[in-house]
């Protein structure tokens, strides 16, 4: 990454001078760090895997451990399209170090989230004084929304990294035009070369933000590109060579896409962009949108209010900053505006709607939030408090409500209540619960080898499930159990959890039943 990252001042510094203020840039840097470092790891531990989409990434990656295959993902012995491999790629990693648990599932998302900190702590010490890119960071960090994803097993972090990091090196290239407010740029339109290294930094992002979650990972292509159009200097698309760039991005791709595609014959693409990207933008996937036109118009300014939930506690500014911004804005409010814009209309103009979707605007709102309260000279006590605040009230949740949750969650306590009784070659299905927590819980080459029984078993067939050769058992609702087995057999056990489906919100009451041979 280019140098500028250290600081903007180094380079009309004194030898010594450019010593002390190297050390000062590192040891911030440093800080900042360690201080995300252990923020987003508290209580990762504590709570269990949330169904469904934790526990189908921990479970894929450890698959590929598994089959030694790094390339197609799998969910309990199936091809999985749903995301590209980067968030897998990380988790096998994290296993490698910590092994296969809830922690090491979870790590690489805090570790995404810290990065991202780093990223703006940097990119706001070019867009004005130096605190603004401390606040920026702090802002982010303790933004709900990051809270609660940094300690989640799944991509979106990965994805927030990648696209901040080409937000900002795109910002880079048109950084002298940006700065300037005069009409017409100072320096011509082709870069220097020293500041070929952003160029390269803007495609190499792209290319991983979309193995971190596809397409929606090329959202800075639409905010350069926007902004150019803002500037009246289309010339200025020389500094981004689209077609070269287009090259190195899918010269990147493709090192894992084209042997994807050549072994599931295509279906990758079919199935992950077709269903999971174009389903998504005109459907509403697993309950998540609208499936009516009256009930789609409804929810278009979804996200313009959900983000006052995802930014909080700093969301109680934005009307301030509105009304900032609607004053008086200048092209580098333009170009972050234009860059969490995009995110928002993209996401609300797709039918399926969670949410977490518009997390990746978060970075840019955080610098636009601190740019204008420390450039205006506003009283920082506001963000002390509540950085504070919110910092404890965080670790808290974390650290003392996340352990007491955890006692809801079925599929984690039948597991710790049936484990010394588990064996590799046991088979197990599920009645009514087929979450993929079970599959995560259950199953590992230590543990137990099979698969859960695909399809889902139903009332009538648990009985012929339970009396075939083998030890195996089977999870079901305790009133079913209790009406097909109103008295176990002397070698069989059974275990009870009471808790809650988190997909369905509903009351869980399910019962283990499991015959040893």
């Amino acid at each position: 990454m280019p140098d500028a990252i250290l600081s903007p001042r180094l380079k009309s510094a004194t030898p010594i001078n450019r010593q002390h203020a190297t050390s000062v840039g590192v040891h911030n840097y440093a800080l900042l760090f360690l201080g995300c470092v252990l923020f987003h790891l508290a209580g990762i531990w504590s709570l269990p895997l949330i169904d469904r989409d934790e526990p189908r990434f921990a479970e894929a990656s450890r698959e590929m451990i598994e089959r030694g295959d790094y390339i197609v993902p799998y969910f309990n012995n199936r091809v999985r399209f749903d995301k590209p491999p980067l968030a897998y790629w990380a988790q096998v990693a994290s296993y490698k170090i910590f092994g296969e648990n809830d922690f090491a599932a979870r790590f690489p998302s805090a570790i995404a989230a810290v990065f991202t900190a780093v990223l703006l702590l940097g990119w706001g010490s070019r867009l004005g004084k130096r605190s603004v890119g401390w606040w920026a960071a702090i802002i982010f960090t303790l933004s709900l929304q990051t809270f609660v994803h940094a300690k989640a097993a799944v991509a979106d972090m990965w994805l927030v990294l990648f696209v901040t990091l080409a937000h900002w090196a795109g910002y880079e290239l048109l950084r002298d035009r940006l700065a300037n407010e005069s009409k017409r740029p100072t320096l011509n339109v082709q870069r220097p070369t020293s500041n070929s290294g952003w160029w390269w930094t803007f495609y190499f992002a792209l290319a991983f933000a979309f193995l971190a979650k596809g397409p929606i990972g090329w959202t800075p292509l639409l905010t350069v590109t926007s902004t150019m159009i803002l500037l009246r200097e289309p010339q200025f698309a020389q500094r981004f060579k689209f077609g070269r760039g287009i090259v190195v991005i899918l010269a990147i791709v493709s090192i894992w896409g084209i042997p994807a595609l050549l072994r599931t014959n295509g279906e990758f693409f079919v199935v992950g962009i077709g269903r999971h990207v174009i389903g998504r933008s005109f459907g509403a996937m697993e309950g998540h949108g609208a499936n009516s036109l009256g009930a789609y118009l409804l929810l278009l300014p979804l996200y313009f209010a959900t983000v006052f939930a995802s930014f909080f506690p700093w969301s109680i500014k934005l009307p301030w900053l509105s009304g900032q911004l609607w004053r008086k804005r200048n092209k580098i409010d333009n170009y972050l505006l234009a860059g969490a814009g995009i995110i928002f209309i993209i996401f609300s103009l797709i039918k399926t709607k969670l949410p977490h979707y518009t997390l990746p605007a978060l970075p840019l709102l955080s610098l636009l939030l601190a740019r204008r309260w420390i450039d205006n000279e506003m009283p920082i006590a506001f963000f002390k408090r509540s950085g504070v605040t919110f910092a404890i009230v965080w670790l808290a949740i974390a650290l003392c409500i996340a352990p007491f949750a955890a006692r809801f969650f079925p599929a984690w306590q039948l597991y710790r209540e049936s484990r010394e009784y588990l064996r590799p070659e046991m088979q197990f299905g599920a009645v009514d619960y087929n979450e993929p927590s079970l599959v995560w819980y259950f199953r590992s080459p230590e543990r137990i080898r099979g698969w859960l029984a695909t399809p889902a078993l139903g009332p009538t067939s648990v009985q012929r499930f339970m009396e075939q050769t083998g030890p195996r058992f089977v999870i079901l609702p305790t009133e079913l159990a209790g009406k097909i087995y109103p008295a176990l057999p002397n070698d069989w056990k059974d275990f009870r959890a009471r808790g809650l489906n988190i997909v369905n919100g509903k009351r869980a009451d399910l019962t283990l039943i499991l015959k040893t041979d």
